[in-house]
């Protein structure tokens, strides 16, 4: 932990001490803004700045109507579309009625970790009145990728495309170079009748699963088979024999999806912001927090094409929104126009076999840039628990107990007074410490039927693993049967990732090393860990700052599924992490 001199003051600064800096902090800010893009960007690029303000704005959906927290008063909110290379910067204005930020997520975030958005983790919340400016540039990185709020379940309806095309000039590398014909946002979401903070505070003041959404959406909408809601069902217009990319992101809080397009052939060529080699599939399977960029040639007999999209739900005897959201391809004929559009068939919501497939056939489409050395070699089991009911209490787990969730039997809990990365960089005790265990404290048979009731239960901490600038950090994240076995979508922060292999069962390096694809594995931000099964990730740590890994099933964040990297500075500035802004929030 570096301390640096004569900073630490600025973690307890009061609300009228931070009125005090006046026009010498506005001068500042806009001086780092401007200093900021001139130094991380090409002459090529452009500096883009946006406006988000959170509002509540009322909205209707199944025959109710309530106010929901939004951005700029839209649902889903404004797409953010840039090219490589573009600095971004966006003014968000809190007016709504809690505590919020936002998430880039999937943006690599070079130096600037103090605009990654993660409550408690790299910002204090901005609070209902304030404001905060986030400024970063998007290098290296082509597709979608998307924005969230990181904080409670606001995401469930504060989110975004973030687009992210090719610098002028530069092809995309699909479709023989030829630019589609149209780029369609597909957004993904899900629906309750409550306020979701509502929802989530009610579970976790008991200790209980949360409830289940009541509605799976596009864009927004949950579609023709729900009630009240085919007036408004998302309609794309298409023509025939166009090409069309479709750009996919799950931002459903808690449900992996699958998706499909009745008639049509979906070719794969991009996940997570990152090429792929071209895979043409009926269905596609998306977790929460990912991206899946596809292209679609409507080729078939005009008329209407429902594309639809319901659970994949790999954890036996736990309850999932089982419904089935819809939106309408429609090529423009009247005299097809008329019946009813044409249905997929999805896959059943328990179908692992579909779900492995999808995800085992992405290949990188270039060779990667992967060092054969590893210096940090983990071993991470991911899963759910219970802990004990304290005294006096009635809890609304399983037999009186409370859920959690835990990585290395870690259960992670956020700091409330200062974020880790303020800490961090202010030296300041007593937030985190830096043991996070680099392997489980017990090994046991991790995928067994009967795991012993003494494992389950973990140890609350806000514990991090601290990483050397520039190592090579390959992960074993295994999945653990223990209370019930599931897929977790695995998000870690600030960094993409090779996607090596992975399998069902437990972990063997004496066998499973051997199915490593150290060639063209897919890169992404986001590994779905099989359904008790495991996946090996490497990358290098190359980003200095404090990066949160995480389950993107929010109930699961909640209940503790998370840790941090703490990745030092390298040698110089370009290997250091950047002061933190002005205007950064107070807590």
């Amino acid at each position: 932990m570096r301390v640096r001199a004569g900073k630490q003051a600025v973690l307890g600064m009061s609300s009228s001490s931070r009125s005090s800096i006046g026009l010498y902090s506005q001068l500042l800010l806009l001086l780092s803004l401007t200093l900021l893009c001139s130094q991380l960007q090409l002459a090529i690029a452009k500096e883009q700045y946006h406006e988000f303000v959170i509002q509540e704005a009322a909205v209707t959906r199944l025959c109710r109507s309530r106010t929901i927290m939004t951005v700029n008063g839209q649902f889903p909110g404004p797409a953010v579309e840039v090219s490589e290379g573009d600095c971004l910067v966006v003014k968000v204005t809190n007016n709504g009625n809690y505590n919020v930020t936002v998430h880039w997520h999937g943006v690599r975030q070079m130096r600037t970790g103090w605009s990654d958005g993660p409550e408690f983790v790299t910002q204090c919340p901005i609070r209902p009145g304030e404001s905060y400016t986030y400024r970063f540039t998007v290098q290296a990185q082509e597709g979608t990728l998307w924005w969230h709020a990181h904080s409670s379940w606001l995401r469930a309806t504060v989110h975004g495309a973030l687009i992210i095309r090719p610098r002028a000039g530069v092809p995309y590398p699909f479709n023989d170079g030829k630019p589609p014909a149209r780029e369609i946002p597909v957004i993904l979401g899900e629906w309750w009748d409550m306020n979701p903070i509502d929802v989530v505070r009610a579970a976790t003041a008991t200790g209980a699963a949360p409830n289940t959404s009541d509605a799976l959406t596009v864009n927004g909408q949950p579609g023709d088979l729900y009630k009240c809601s085919s007036k408004d069902t998302t309609t794309f217009a298409v023509k025939s024999g166009e090409t069309n990319l479709l750009r996919f992101i799950n931002a459903a809080l808690n449900t992996e999806l699958f998706v499909s397009l009745a008639g049509h052939t979906m070719t794969v060529v991009g996940v997570d912001a990152s090429y792929t080699k071209p895979y043409a599939t009926s269905v596609l399977m998306i977790a929460p927090g990912q991206t899946t960029d596809v292209l679609v040639t409507f080729d078939q007999p005009p008329g209407r094409y429902y594309l639809a999209a319901r659970a994949y739900a790999s954890a036996q005897g736990v309850p999932f929104d089982n419904t089935t959201t819809t939106a309408v391809f429609d090529y423009g004929a009247a005299a097809a126009s008329t019946g009813s559009p044409a249905m997929p068939t999805l896959p059943a919501y328990n179908d692992t076999a579909t779900a492995t497939t999808f995800t085992t056939s992405l290949r990188g489409l270039r060779k990667a840039e992967l060092p054969s050395r590893v210096d940090e070699s983990l071993f991470f089991t991911v899963g759910v628990g219970l802990f004990n009911c304290s005294g006096g209490q009635n809890c609304g787990g399983p037999n009186n107990t409370r859920f959690t969730a835990s990585i290395n039997n870690v259960s992670f809990v956020l700091p409330s007074t200062v974020s880790i990365l303020q800490a961090h960089y202010h030296g300041a005790a007593g937030v985190f410490t830096a043991d996070f265990p680099a392997n489980p404290p017990v090994q046991f048979d991790y995928t067994a039927q009967n795991v012993s009731r003494a494992l389950w239960q973990p140890v609350p901490g806000t514990k991090v693993y601290k990483l050397k600038y520039g190592a090579v950090v390959q992960i074993v994240l295994q999945g653990t049967n223990i209370f019930a076995a599931e897929n977790h979508p695995i998000h870690i922060h600030g960094y993409d990732f090779y996607i090596l292999a992975e399998g069902f069962g437990n972990f063997n390096a004496a066998t499973d090393t051997a199915k490593f694809n150290l060639d063209d594995p897919p890169m992404r931000n986001t590994v779905g860990v099989p359904v008790n099964g495991w996946a090996v990730i490497r990358f290098v740590a190359d980003n200095p700052g404090v990066w949160l890994m995480h389950c993107h099933l929010d109930v699961h964040i909640t209940w503790g599924l998370a840790m941090a990297f703490l990745v030092e500075d390298g040698v110089g500035v370009l290997q250091s992490l950047e002061a933190p802004p002005p205007d950064l929030p107070l807590c």
